[in-house]
């Protein structure tokens, strides 16, 4: 498999520098970046947090798509929202203290309890969830 890369070019102090992120692997995009924004309003400008965001959702519903292709089921529509939070970390600094995932689903042929298991276990094998595994991940799924 693939390796992916990114690059992060930062001038300046956390609270008055910026950074420029570059998308190497796929030149798919560059994006500004700084604290201020990272902390407040966005501005325009992402963050680590939305990035992750990004990465979660998009590997879950890939994931969930892998999922219930094992159980001969095919979505209609996978929608996965996730809501990155930062917030300060015991001892000073910060964290990514939770994440929120969000999925809705149009799948026919199973019922809402087996959905709820398939979506669970598609949570739990997810790559970026697994690298994750040290925040607090909570799922809530359901049949569109």
């Amino acid at each position: 498999m693939p390796s992916r890369d990114a690059t992060t070019h930062w001038v300046g102090d956390l609270q008055s520098g910026k950074g420029h992120v570059t998308l190497d692997s796929s030149n798919a995009g560059q994006f500004e970046v700084s604290f201020p924004t990272r902390a407040g309003n966005p501005d325009g400008q992402t963050s680590p947090e939305e990035l992750i965001a990004a990465a979660h959702s998009s590997c879950l519903a890939m994931n969930l798509s892998g999922v219930l292709a094992s159980e001969n089921l095919v979505a209609d529509s996978i929608d996965v929202s996730a809501e990155v939070t930062l917030g300060p970390a015991k001892g000073g600094g910060f964290e990514i203290s939770g994440i929120e995932i969000t999925l809705r689903a149009s799948v026919d042929g199973v019922d809402p309890d087996r959905f709820a298991e398939l979506a669970a276990t598609a949570e739990r094998t997810c790559p970026v969830s697994k690298a994750l595994a040290g925040t607090t991940i909570k799922l809530d799924a359901a049949l569109a």
